[in-house]
């Protein structure tokens, strides 16, 4: 494999909009109110980008909408959608652009309205899928596919659902230290047993967030990114892998490709789960966050329900894990792998306020997306890593 990708970009800018509830907003304005906190962050001004990335469910020419309302015209365009792991594996994409001197300044953007447009139409936009084996079923998808792996796991290795409830509980703790995120009320794991069932064994605490947000980060070459505003947060490692599109394909419920995409980012970071300081895993329901753990050699495979107990993922435990709160319980916009980005970066930076890992130097990110279908896994440090 090629690693002259290590290090040779950074991200020098972040943007976040609100979260939660932003009514009478579209899914491009929250887009383009990111990407201006991010130039702003960055110190880069919007006629110098000339890479633009992007991605939602509902606008097949993404790209295309963002750069005319930005009144950009980028020389590299890419609104490719595999699913919450689509903004991960972009980084991929502009890495590679940025050293081939394709462009000088890729801007990684996503918005969503999805909250909003479910309060006042009631409607989701999801991707249009279509998979033969299960719609004859009429699945409540996604929430069934996620089912059956953490069924499958339960049956396998004894994993139970006290073990999942530990996840949403270390989740909503590490929400609580962040002033930005959508649930920070206290969470038990009774309450969580407690909740009502969405799709045996998940309830409804097992469940991401519906919320409205909007997302950017600014990447550039590592050697511009040492004469900017902010610390530069190094791009080390970056791999992308699948082994399905639909949940009946999936050869094994308990094993995802995040094995093969945290294998490549190892391989190319120099790395191993051993040197990461700070974790953000895509955890749309807590399930993920249990296979991600395994997959991604932070425990054995079987082990993940032990390994989250007693607070081991939580603040003050063994292993920081979604620092942020999360998908469970910080925000999650239809599609979140951003948000990994953007926590990995305030953590690097040491911006993270209370919720602030003492002396992390490396952080990983593992995207996921469609029905455990497709895994993009980065690994970024700060200066001390090259």
């Amino acid at each position: 494999m090629n690693h002259s990708l290590r290090g040779s970009c950074a991200v020098a800018g972040i943007g976040l909009t609100d979260f939660g509830d932003l009514p009478g907003r579209s899914a491009l304005e929250n887009t383009a109110e990111a990407v201006h906190s991010a130039l702003t962050d960055a110190g880069i001004h919007k006629s110098e980008v000339d890479a633009l990335f992007t991605s939602n469910f509902p606008d097949t020419f993404a790209a295309l909408h963002l750069a005319e309302y930005l009144g950009v015209q980028p020389h590299v365009l890419d609104d490719t959608n595999i699913g919450g792991a689509v903004y991960v594996s972009q980084l991929q994409h502009a890495a590679a652009a940025i050293q081939a001197g394709l462009c000088n300044v890729a801007v990684i953007a996503m918005g969503s309205n999805t909250r909003s447009k479910l309060k006042q139409q009631g409607i989701i936009d999801g991707p249009r899928e279509l998979f033969p084996y299960e719609d004859e079923y009429r699945p409540k998808a996604p929430m069934n596919a996620y089912a059956l792996a953490a069924a499958r796991h339960m049956h396998q290795y004894g994993t139970t659902r006290e073990h999942l409830a530990e996840i949403a509980v270390a989740a909503r703790a590490w929400a609580q230290l962040n002033p930005r995120a959508i649930r920070r009320t206290p969470l038990s794991i009774a309450e969580v047993m407690a909740a009502p069932m969405v799709c045996d064994p998940l309830s409804a605490m097992d469940c991401c967030l519906i919320a409205d947000a909007g997302a950017a980060v600014v990447l550039v070459s590592a050697d511009r990114a040492r004469d900017l505003p902010q610390s530069p947060v190094y791009l080390l490692g970056v791999g992308v892998a699948t082994t399905h599109a639909g949940i009946s394909q999936m050869p094994d419920l308990t094993v995802t490709a995040s094995v093969e995409s945290g294998k490549r980012a190892y391989d190319m970071a120099g790395l191993s789960a051993r040197e990461v300081d700070v974790v953000s895993l895509y955890d749309a329901f807590t399930i993920n966050t249990l296979l991600f753990l395994e997959d991604l050699g932070f425990c054995p495979k079987g082990e993940g329900g032990n390994f989250v107990s007693d607070g081991n993922i939580a603040p003050g435990g063994g292993l920081p894990v979604n620092t942020n709160g999360g998908g469970l319980s910080c925000v999650h916009p239809g599609m979140y792998g951003l948000m990994l980005i953007i926590e990995a970066v305030e953590q690097l930076r040491h911006a993270a306020g209370e919720r602030q890992i003492p002396g992390a130097e490396i952080a990983l990110c593992n995207g996921n997306g469609g029905h455990l279908s497709s895994q993009a896994t980065a690994i970024f440090g700060t200066s001390s890593s090259l």
